[in-house]
């Protein structure tokens, strides 16, 4: 229902006692955000706490980060315009800072060391991180949620695994991160040494496992240059991404557990819920404190603008982007390949025209 109401801005809903002949009725955006905060208020009350190592199952921390998360961007979803102003109130702010430390009393999780970042994404990451909150588990192979086609839709042809070349990063994204800063990416074992892939942004030159420099299709160097273009690029440009890192011991179906929330994003949107309080002391403290963990030195200042930065220099390829974007009014603009600003239809999606005949209670969003 989250997603609904970011994505589209009304809700289909039908209730659990009526039955499938029943055409739904159509929730408006704030009448569902605020069904959301009181299904998980409720659930916070009745559900138990988090089982190590079983993130697939719904927790009472994973219902107090969710709750968090529709907090933070009920703003956003009751705004009597979808481009704002938007009302962040002081009183749903104050409840994620405590919700934020509800969590973060109960001692289950932590920011992951130094040099470790990679860890929260690897094969057996549940075992190997204290991060994750709640996701989708899996097995190897035996996978539910799919972290396949994360490595696959980026990487080049003749890499190992051979992958469908599609998907790049934005230079001026990448040189938002500092020389140093773990989450830029590293050599790592049993990825590196079995394919010579790095974790993280995959730039210059890429080798095989062995060493040996790799070619593209036609036999030129396979070097990934931060330039790219929308219509005219080769397939060797563009900044590659490898976050959920590729397991060799089931490529097509890894054990890497599928995360959907985790702790450095509570402590980033605890710092966000200050900020928007006028608190930017405490904000900073909490985005330090996750800076000093990816081998980065300590802001010295924080704004919104620096908070979006730290926000996607932490969660990239995580799915958060352009609901941050919104909630921090930068979404309509423009940045590498996008030169024009967008118009205000684009903050909500078109209703597909087979629920609009389906449910003749929706209406097409404006534009």
């Amino acid at each position: 229902m989250m997603y609904m109401v970011d994505l589209f801005g009304q809700v289909p809903f039908r209730e659990a006692t009526e039955g499938i002949d029943i055409i739904p009725r159509v929730m408006t955006r704030t009448e569902a955000t605020n069904m959301i905060i009181s299904d998980l208020e409720a659930a916070n009350m009745a559900i138990p706490d988090f089982s190590t190592g079983r993130i697939g199952t719904a927790s009472k921390q994973a219902a107090e980060a969710l709750l968090m998360k529709v907090l933070l961007n009920k703003g956003v979803w009751t705004a009597d315009n979808p481009a704002g102003p938007y009302d962040f109130s002081s009183a749903d702010m104050d409840r994620v800072i405590e919700l934020a430390s509800s969590i973060e009393d109960r001692g289950f999780f932590e920011i992951e060391p130094e040099g470790e970042y990679f860890d929260i994404f690897s094969p057996n990451n549940t075992d190997n991180s204290r991060e994750p909150i709640f996701g989708i588990e899996n097995e190897a192979g035996v996978t539910r949620g799919n972290p396949r086609n994360r490595y696959y839709m980026t990487l080049h042809y003749n890499q190992n695994p051979s992958g469908w070349n599609g998907f790049t990063t934005l230079a001026g994204f990448y040189n938002k991160f500092e020389a140093g800063d773990d989450r830029l990416g590293r050599e790592y074992p049993g990825v590196t040494d079995v394919s010579g892939i790095r974790a993280g942004f995959l730039v210059g030159q890429q080798f095989d496992g062995d060493g040996n420099a790799l070619e593209d299709r036609a036999g030129a160097p396979l070097e990934f240059t931060e330039d790219i273009d929308l219509f005219f690029s080769n397939e060797r440009q563009g900044i590659r991404v490898i976050k959920y890192l590729p397991d060799y011991s089931a490529i097509d179906n890894p054990s890497n557990d599928y995360i959907f929330i985790r702790y450095a994003d509570v402590v980033l949107m605890a710092a966000e819920a200050f900020l928007r309080k006028g608190d930017a002391g405490d904000a900073l403290a909490l985005v330090n404190a996750i800076r000093q963990n990816r081998s980065v030195d300590p802001l010295q200042t924080l704004d919104e603008s620096a908070l979006l930065d730290e926000r996607g220099r932490e969660l990239y390829w995580e799915g958060w982007r352009r609901q941050d974007q919104i909630r921090f009014g930068t979404y309509l603009g423009t940045w590498d390949e996008k030169p024009d600003a967008s118009p205000e239809r684009a903050l909500l999606f078109p209703v597909p025209a087979d629920q609009l005949g389906a449910n003749p209670n929706l209406k097409q969003n404006p534009g």
